[in-house]
C-alpha cells in the first residue's frame, strides 16, 4: 500500500522521482512523468498497469539529449556556461507534463525553463518523442507572444484540441493558450485569468461539462491554501476561486488531476507534490493522492487520508 506523504520506491527498490509531474494513459499503461534532478537529468518517467507498481523506465530529458530547431525560432540551450566559460552546468526544467498527438503520432513535451542561476528567464520547454518512455528531442525554449511563463500544465479537451496554461508576469496573472495542432507550437492566446491573484501551479481537468482548475498560492516551498475556480468553457469567464483542501492542502501543492475509470464510474484523483521545504530539502519531496469529491452543487473538495487513493 502506497502511503501519502512517504518515499515511494519503483520496482527495483529506487526512490521515484518524477516531481511536479504529469501522467497520461496509453495502451494499457500509465507513463508518469516529472521532474528528477539528480546527476545530468531532467526528466525521468515510469510506467505501471494499476498505479501502484511503478517500473521506471527512461530519462527522457538529459543535459545530453539530442536537439533540433523546427518551425519556430527557439532557443536549443540545455545547459549554462559555467565560470571558465564551458556549457557543463544545468539548467532548471520543471512541471513537465506531456500529451499524445493522434495526427502526428508524437508525444510532445512542454515543462518550464529557467537558465539554473535566477528566475528571469521564465520560459516554455518543448521536445517530442516516437515513443512515450523513448529518447525526448529538445527543440528549445521559447515564451509565447513574449509572455513569461512559470508554473505550468497541459490539457487536452474531448474534442482533441489541447491548452497550454502557465502563470506569467512574474505569477500575478496566469494565462491560457490553445496549442497548434501538432502540439508543437501555440495557436493562439485565449485567456488571461486571476489578474493580480497570484497563483501559480495548475492543474486542469473537466467534469460534467465544466472546467475546473487548481492553483496553489505563491509561497515557495512552503505549502499553502489551495483553490478551484471553474467555468464552462476552457476560453470562457471563470469563478472566483474558493479555498481547496485545508490550509496548506494537506502539506502539497497541486501537480495534476488524473481521470480514472473504476467500475464503470470516472473518479478524479488529486496528485499534490508535498516538497520537502527547501532546495536542499528537494530530495526528500513526496507525493500525496486523494480522492477529489463533489458536494451536491457538483464543486471539487478533497479529505485527507493516510492511503494514497490509487
Amino acid at each position: 500500500m502506497l502511503k501519502n506523504g512517504e518515499t515511494w520506491y519503483d520496482t527495483e527498490g529506487n526512490t521515484i522521482h518524477a516531481h511536479g509531474g504529469y501522467i497520461i494513459n496509453y495502451e494499457g499503461f500509465y507513463y508518469w512523468y516529472g521532474e528528477d534532478r539528480r546527476d545530468n537529468i531532467y526528466v525521468s518517467c515510469y510506467r505501471s498497469k494499476d498505479l501502484k507498481t511503478w517500473e521506471f523506465r527512461n530519462h527522457v530529458l538529459t543535459t545530453n539529449s539530442p536537439t533540433e530547431g523546427f518551425r519556430i525560432k527557439t532557443h536549443l540551450n540545455l545547459t549554462r556556461p559555467n565560470s571558465e566559460g564551458s556549457e557543463v552546468l544545468k539548467v532548471n526544467i520543471e512541471r513537465p507534463k506531456v500529451l499524445y498527438n493522434e495526427k502526428t503520432k508524437k508525444f510532445v513535451m512542454w515543462a518550464h525553463y529557467e537558465n539554473g542561476v535566477d528566475y528571469h528567464r521564465a520560459a516554455i520547454a518543448i521536445a517530442s518523442c516516437d515513443k512515450p518512455d523513448g529518447d525526448f528531442v529538445y527543440h528549445g525554449y521559447i515564451n509565447p507572444y513574449g509572455y513569461m511563463s512559470r508554473d505550468c500544465t497541459l490539457f487536452k479537451d474531448d474534442n482533441g484540441d489541447a491548452y497550454f496554461i502557465s502563470s506569467s508576469r512574474d505569477n500575478e496573472d496566469m494565462q491560457v493558450y490553445r496549442l497548434a495542432e501538432d502540439y508543437m507550437n501555440v495557436d493562439e492566446h485565449v485567456r488571461t485569468l486571476f489578474q493580480s491573484e497570484l497563483r501559480e501551479a495548475p492543474a486542469v481537468f473537466k467534469k460534467d461539462g465544466k472546467y475546473f482548475i487548481l492553483t496553489s498560492w505563491c509561497t515557495g516551498w512552503a505549502p499553502n491554501q489551495g483553490t478551484y475556480a471553474y467555468s464552462d468553457k476552457i476560453d470562457g469567464r471563470y469563478s472566483i476561486n474558493e479555498n481547496f483542501g485545508d490550509e496548506n492542502t494537506f502539506f502539497s501543492q497541486p501537480a495534476f488531476v488524473l481521470p480514472v475509470e473504476r467500475e464503470g464510474v470516472t473518479k478524479y484523483l488529486y496528485f499534490g507534490d508535498r516538497w520537502g521545504g527547501s532546495k536542499e530539502a528537494y530530495f526528500t519531496s513526496t507525493y500525496i493522492v486523494l480522492e477529489i469529491r463533489f458536494d451536491k452543487n457538483g464543486m471539487p473538495y478533497i479529505e485527507y487520508d493516510e492511503k494514497a487513493a490509487l
